[in-house]
């Protein structure tokens, strides 16, 4: 399969669930399905504005934004569903979870779409085997339509998705912008909202193609720097990486592996979860998140994964925490089966300064014993300052401090 893929260059996936919010809907309530649903912020009031509408809606002329009661004017039967944002919180993490049983190197965009760098995953076969394998799943398993694009960047991938919807997947190169892209007016592509295109139809630039030959001087007088990178879009250039690290609205943070080898040791599998867990607790240590709910996800040799999760009574953060749970959660499931992934995943995290920890009853007595002391060190130190308490291992650092600067003062001033 590495024939495939190409021998420099990336290839990128584009994920975007179709009409997300009447997708979710219709997953919790089947019965939902194939009937005209829309998406409103307040269906009792007339100006009520459509958020978001389903396909068979779509077909009867309702649009995103449209007024509630002209939508009503065209279907007398349409069925009006007040958002339930948790809802679609967490059918996004599941989507995420899922797409991350293939590879770590994931950037969600937004709560339906983010991009996979999927450049190293020959193993699991031809880049459009692995795009139907995961449109084929998400539907299967979480009852979610996703089109997808498969391309050499971001922007032709995300230009790709946009192209066949629901349930599309489309291959876009670079080598087919000119035919592709080039006769469709700059406003359809994306990046460039009404306010850009009219600033460029202003000096003659109507058309993606116009975009692509125009001078990039004049563009970046115009733009600033941002006309240049609408240029090399325009020609099919796009040099941003997907960004695991990039993550714009923190709700999980994971990490899985492709193994080498299908793995069956348990002592091994369970080294792989404690770099998997030392990789979490990095990266939330740096976005400064903590979780009460560890998630692991076992892929075997079949294809076939199993995502187990514990909610904790305290939130964690270090990676034995986050391993010893993981662990657990391993033993507990795997089937003895050989291994092809696994993940660990830090669900539903928070902000750490916004982290409140709920005491079970032996960690509340344990804590309870220090309270006498800690009012004891507080009441010393206001009497005699904070040096008259410290610690042991402060103690030292200060003498090894001190006797460096009088080695300092020594050297400094010489034999006597």
């Amino acid at each position: 399969m590495k024939s495939m893929y190409p021998r420099s260059g990336r290839v990128i996936l584009h994920v975007d669930c179709n009409a997300f919010y009447a997708s979710v809907e219709t997953a919790h309530d089947p019965s939902l399905a194939n009937k005209p649903l829309v998406i409103a912020g307040n269906p009792n009031e007339r100006r009520g504005i459509i958020i978001t509408c389903n396909y068979a809606a779509r077909a009867l002329g309702i649009y995103t934004t449209m007024p509630l009661w002209e939508a009503k004017k065209k279907c007398s039967d349409l069925i009006i569903k007040t958002p339930n944002f948790e809802l679609y919180r967490e059918m996004s993490a599941k989507v995420f979870q899922f797409l991350s049983t293939y590879t770590n190197m994931i950037e969600p965009t937004s709560i339906d779409e983010g991009y996979l760098d999927i450049t190293d995953l020959y193993e699991l076969g031809s880049p459009l085997a692995i795009a139907e394998e995961i449109q084929k799943g998400l539907y299967e398993t979480l009852h979610i339509p996703v089109s997808v694009g498969i391309a050499p960047n971001k922007f032709l991938a995300k230009t790709a998705s946009d192209m066949k919807k629901p349930m599309g997947i489309t291959v876009l190169r670079k080598r087919d912008v000119q035919h592709v892209l080039w006769h469709k007016q700059v406003e359809e592509m994306h990046g460039i909202g009404e306010k850009t295109a009219g600033k460029l139809n202003r000096i003659d630039i109507h058309t993606i193609g116009d975009l692509a030959n125009a001078d990039v001087k004049i563009l970046q007088n115009l733009l600033g720097i941002t006309g240049m990178h609408l240029k090399e879009r325009a020609n099919g250039i796009d040099h941003r990486p997907v960004d695991p690290e990039s993550i714009y609205e923190i709700k999980t943070v994971g990490n899985s592996t492709t193994l080498p080898k299908n793995m069956t040791e348990q002592r091994l599998l369970l080294d792989v979860l404690e770099r998997l867990s030392q990789s979490v607790s990095q990266r939330m240590k740096k976005n400064r998140v903590v979780s009460q709910n560890v998630q692991i996800t076992i892929k075997y040799s079949d294809f076939k994964s199993v995502t187990r999760s514990r909610k904790l009574l305290n939130p964690v953060i270090e990676p034995s925490e986050i391993y010893d749970v993981a662990a657990q959660l391993f033993k507990k499931h795997w089937n003895g089966d050989a291994v092809r992934l696994l993940g660990v995943t830090a669900l539903n995290v928070m902000e750490k300064h916004a982290a409140v920890k709920q005491l079970d009853l032996f960690s509340f007595e344990e804590e309870a014993k220090h309270e006498p002391l800690l009012k004891t060190v507080d009441q010393l130190k206001q009497k005699f300052g904070d040096l008259a308490i410290q610690r042991g291992s402060e103690l030292m650092i200060r003498k090894k401090q001190d006797a460096a600067e009088q080695l300092k003062m020594r050297y400094e001033k010489g034999p006597s």
